[in-house]
């Protein structure tokens, strides 16, 4: 009874694979050729698609050729950060080799959990690719789904470091403290929770005039926490913050690391790439100082969802932090797996689509994509700077965010009318742009994270902000 009936439809799509990949093919080939332009409005969801994906199970399959069709609907009436004028978010732009390269990765369904042979080695090779790139000397590292992930491992190296035996006996009576900028990613706060540091225990530095990390104000909080009988963990440096772009200084963090003989981690899930530009380089002086580091490459290296990677200098960190022997987990010649070096055990093969972006396009042409998006937000801060009405913050862009707000003459209300003005540039579609709180106040922040996005957007985002919010009237009230 363990064998199909012979009339029975089963699970594989037998002679319709051929027509499924070729409309899939269609669809896709569609879809990167109109991201190649700007949409002068989003697809709205038709009431036909509302009603199919309130649907109930289906008891019984559809064509798959219909299927397809469906799911192409969907995404077409999905949020797209793949195309030239989104600038909200720090979103990824859907590079086309690592859509391929996902699509084969997905059909061989390898698992790097344990050593995978060759899939074994080029993850290996894109960590070493990578930390090439970036200039940073690692001695090992992995791909994992987000930056989350990637700071929980990396910090959870460093609790490790700090307090040996940790990972058996718990904390005990220790105290251990992470130190980062004001305006870090919370994911150091949600490492914290997660590794029973605890979010009271994680201190929030203040900033500079450019929002990066003080030195002076952590040598102090750390000086004092050490007097307290705190023990360290960790200093975060934050190499381009999602609020606003900036870089927290890594060399006098790193000083301080070595002072204090702390961890030293740097968060740049977002900014690390600009590290390769030569106008931003000297923002990032220090790196190779670093323990560990955290990149998306689903952000600023273009390559889809979900790639993102954890470094360190030193791999034995990772084997002392994750390293286990159980039967079902072979060590042949006593090698070390995934899983001993990783929080996860089914591992798909994500390194494949940086490995195949580099292989393909080079380190050069991905270096000048970051460099090209750097000097985009000058564009856009330059051209701001050309309207009275528009404001932007004192200093330039730090790296590709710039935020931004309409200035109106007697409005009653700006961060109202910036509120308004953000949900009436999303109602609109024909540029997509997020808000974000700063100071307490509401702004306009755009960001350039894509490679698709030629100077002409820029000129087309300063265009709609000026049509859409030179006036009250409208959005929240009154000229």
């Amino acid at each position: 009874m363990s064998d199909p009936r012979p009339d029975a439809p089963g699970l594989s799509l037998g002679p319709r694979r051929a027509a499924a990949l070729a409309r899939a093919s269609e669809h896709v080939l569609h879809a990167w050729t109109e991201f190649d332009h700007a949409r002068e409005t989003e697809t709205p969801v038709s009431p036909e698609l509302s009603a199919l994906l309130e649907a109930p199970l289906p008891e019984h399959g559809t064509d798959v050729l219909t299927t397809i069709d469906w799911a192409r609907e969907v995404l077409d009436a999905s949020m797209a950060q793949s195309r030239p004028r989104f600038f909200g978010y720090i979103g990824s732009s859907g590079l086309e080799v690592g859509a391929l390269a996902d699509l084969l990765a997905h059909s061989y369904d390898t698992n790097l959990a344990v050593d995978a042979g060759a899939a074994t080695q080029l993850e290996s090779q894109a960590v070493d690719w990578l930390a090439a790139f970036l200039g940073f000397p690692a001695g090992g590292g992995t791909f994992t789904s987000g930056g989350t992930i990637s700071n929980i491992t990396a910090l959870t190296a460093a609790r490790e470091a700090a307090l040996p035996g940790s990972r058996h006996h718990g904390l005990g009576g220790a105290r251990p403290t992470i130190y980062c900028s004001l305006e870090a990613h919370y994911s150091i706060v949600r490492a914290a929770e997660t590794l029973g540091v605890g979010a009271d225990h994680v201190r929030a530095v203040g900033i500079d005039e450019e929002r990066a990390l003080r030195p002076d104000l952590l040598r102090a909080r750390l000086a004092e926490d050490v007097a307290a009988g705190f023990t360290p963990l960790a200093i975060v440096a934050t190499a381009g913050t999602t609020l606003t772009g900036a870089v927290d200084p890594i060399d006098p963090l790193a000083d301080l690391a070595e002072e204090f003989g702390v961890w030293l981690h740097v968060d740049g899930a977002y900014g690390l790439p600009a590290a390769t530009v030569a106008q931003c380089a000297p923002r990032f002086a220090g790196l190779a100082r670093a323990d560990s580091l955290t990149v998306d490459c689903h952000k600023w290296m273009f390559v889809p969802k979900a790639c993102s990677a954890v470094l360190v200098r030193d791999r034995r960190h990772l084997a002392a932090t994750f390293a286990h022997d159980e039967a079902y987990v072979p060590h042949a010649e006593e090698r070390l797996n995934a899983v001993d070096l990783t929080l996860e055990y089914s591992r798909p093969l994500r390194a494949l689509k940086l490995w195949l972006a580099l292989a393909t396009h080079g380190a050069s042409a991905m270096r000048e994509a970051v460099a090209r998006n750097c000097d985009q937000a000058q564009l856009l801060y330059d051209r701001c700077a050309e309207h009275e009405v528009l404001e932007t913050l004192a200093h330039r862009p730090t790296l590709s965010i710039v935020p931004l707000r309409v200035r109106v003459p007697q409005c009653p209300d700006p961060d109202a009318h910036t509120a308004a003005l953000c949900a009436r540039l999303q109602a609109d579609g024909r540029v997509f742009v997020s808000p974000a709180t700063i100071d307490g106040h509401v702004w306009l922040r755009p960001c350039f994270t894509n490679f698709r996005t030629r100077d002409e957007d820029v000129e087309a985002l300063v265009t709609v902000v000026l049509e859409l919010g030179a006036a009250c009237a409208g959005l929240h009230g009154p000229a």
